[in-house]
C-alpha cells in the first residue's frame, strides 16, 4: 500500500525537489517532519507537494480575503479573554452569535466596543463574574497560561485555583455549554512534560466533558502567517456530538497575498544604526547574512550561543507566510522587518497578517495596537474553527464518523503515552 509519509530522499525523488530545498522549507516552518524508524526524519508527501505548488505559482494560488459566511445560525457563544476580538470576529463571520464577551484590558475593550457596539461586552476581571443562569451552546476562551501547582494528587478542579484556566473551567461548569473550546500556544503540549495539559483535560473530564485536542497551523487556514494554536475541544458527556476539527487547505497564503495593497498606517521606525544593519539583510534572511564582524557586533554574547536564533535581524519574505507575529515587530529576538522596505511592519500590515479587516479599528497608542494584534487569534483561523463547531452542533445525535486526527500532531504523538505514564505517578 502506498504511503504519503516518506524519507527526505524518497520525497526528493518523487517530486523532483532537492533535499536542500526540503530542509530549508522545514527550517522555515513551511513543512513538518517527525522521527521514523532508525531515527530518520520522515515527511508528508502531500504537504510538501502543496508548498511546492504554491512557491511555483500554480493554480492553487488563492486571493487573500477575510472570510465571511452569509448564512447565520441560531447557535450562541460566550467568549472569554476576548482581547481585540480575533476569535470573536472569526466566530461571528462563521455564523455564530455572541451572547457575552469578557475582557479586562481597557484598550481591548475599547476596540471591541468601537467595532461591535451591538456585542454585550463585560469590562471586568473574570474572577468577579458569575455565569450562573446563562445558557449558551459554546464557551470559548484563549486563557493566559499560568504556572500550575501539583500539590494535589488528583490534578483536578481544586488543584488549579488561582489560574486563568480555573476561571475558564468555572465558567464552563456554571454554563454547561454543549461544547467548550480552549485555545493556547503549541508549547502547552509539552509544558512540564505534558502535566499541564493533562491537568486541563482531567479538569474538563471531571466537570462532565469528553476532550480531544489538535494543533492548527494558521498558514493552511487562509492566514498569511506560520502561527500554530493548540485547540482543546470538550463535548458534554450526555450529548452525542462528534469531534470535528477543520481540515487544512491545499494552499498557502503568502505575505505578498496579504499586504501588497494594504492601507497606509502608523508603524515603528528603526534607529539609524539598526536601519543600516537591516538594509544588508535580504528577503527571508537574518543575522547570519551579515558580514562576520557585523554579526558579532549586532549579536553580542548571543553570537557564541548555540541554536539558530533565526528571529534576530530577520527580514520577512514576500513568497512565504509571515513568521508568527509578536506584540512588537521590532523586538531583537523576534524581528519582523518588511520584505522590501527597511522598516518594521506597520499596524495595518500586522492586522492583515492576522486577517483582521481593514476597517477593524484598534484603540490606544501604537504600542497598544501592536500588542492587541500580536496577541490575537487570526480571524480566518477562528472562522474555520467556528465552521467546524457549527458542523459538530448540526450533527448532534447523528452517527457521523469523527475526526480521528486528534490528540496528537506530527511529532507530538508521544504525548498520549506520556499521559498514560503520568497516571501511575
Amino acid at each position: 500500500m502506498q504511503t504519503n509519509t516518506l524519507t527526505i530522499g524518497q520525497v526528493s525523488s518523487a517530486l523532483n525537489i532537492s533535499e536542500d530545498t526540503i530542509r530549508r522549507w522545514a527550517k522555515k516552518g513551511l513543512i513538518k517532519s517527525k522521527r521514523g524508524k532508525n531515527n530518520y526524519r520522515i515527511f508528508n508527501l502531500k504537504e510538501i507537494e502543496r508548498v511546492r505548488n504554491k512557491t511555483r505559482g500554480s493554480s492553487c494560488r488563492r486571493k487573500y480575503e477575510v472570510l465571511n459566511e452569509s448564512e447565520r445560525t441560531d447557535y450562541t457563544v460566550v467568549d472569554l479573554f476576548s482581547g481585540a476580538g480575533g476569535t470573536a470576529l472569526g466566530f461571528e463571520n462563521s455564523g455564530l452569535n455572541h451572547l457575552l464577551l469578557v475582557e479586562y484590558d481597557k484598550y481591548a475593550v475599547e476596540t471591541l466596543k468601537k467595532n461591535r457596539p451591538n456585542w454585550k461586552i463585560l469590562f471586568k476581571d473574570i474572577k468577579d463574574v458569575n455565569f450562573e443562569g446563562i445558557s449558551a451552546d459554546i464557551v470559548e476562551g484563549g486563557f493566559p497560561c499560568q504556572a500550575f501547582s501539583y500539590a494535589g494528587k488528583k490534578l483536578g478542579f481544586a488543584d488549579i485555583r488561582g489560574t486563568m484556566f480555573f476561571e475558564f473551567a468555572r465558567c464552563v461548569s456554571q454554563i454547561k455549554p454543549k461544547i467548550a473550546v480552549a485555545e493556547n500556544v503549541r508549547g502547552l503540549l509539552k509544558h512540564d512534560c505534558g502535566k499541564t495539559l493533562k491537568t486541563m483535560i482531567s479538569v474538563l473530564e471531571e466537570i462532565g466533558y469528553r476532550v480531544k485536542f489538535k494543533v492548527l497551523r494558521s498558514q493552511y487556514y487562509d492566514v498569511a502567517q506560520k502561527r500554530e494554536r493548540l485547540i482543546i475541544i470538550g463535548v458534554r458527556k450526555d450529548l452525542k456530538i462528534p469531534f470535528i476539527f477543520p481540515k487544512e487547505n491545499d494552499y498557502l497564503i503568502t505575505l505578498r497575498d496579504a499586504i501588497s495593497n494594504v492601507p497606509k498606517s502608523e508603524g515603528q521606525i528603526y534607529p539609524e544604526k539598526k536601519r543600516k544593519i537591516m538594509e544588508l539583510i535580504p528577503p527571508g534572511g537574518y543575522w547570519k547574512d551579515l558580514p562576520e564582524h557585523m554579526q558579532k557586533e549586532y549579536m553580542g554574547a548571543s553570537f557564541y550561543h548555540t541554536g539558530g536564533r533565526t528571529g534576530m535581524a530577520r527580514r520577512l519574505s514576500w513568497d512565504e507566510p509571515s513568521l508568527t507575529l509578536t506584540t512588537s515587530p521590532a523586538q531583537k529576538q523576534t524581528e519582523r522587518c518588511h520584505p522590501s522596505e527597511t522598516r518594521p511592519l506597520t499596524v495595518r500590515e500586522y492586522a492583515r497578517i492576522q486577517s483582521f479587516p481593514d476597517d477593524w479599528d484598534f484603540s490606544g497608542g501604537i504600542t497598544q495596537q501592536y500588542k492587541q494584534i500580536g496577541n490575537a487569534v487570526p480571524v480566518n483561523l477562528a472562522f474555520h474553527l467556528g465552521k467546524s463547531l457549527i458542523e459538530m452542533l448540526n450533527r448532534e445525535g447523528s452517527t457521523i464518523k469523527e475526526d480521528n486526527s486528534v490528540e496528537s500532531s506530527e511529532d507530538d504523538s508521544s504525548l498520549i503515552e506520556q499521559f498514560k505514564l503520568l497516571e501511575t505517578e
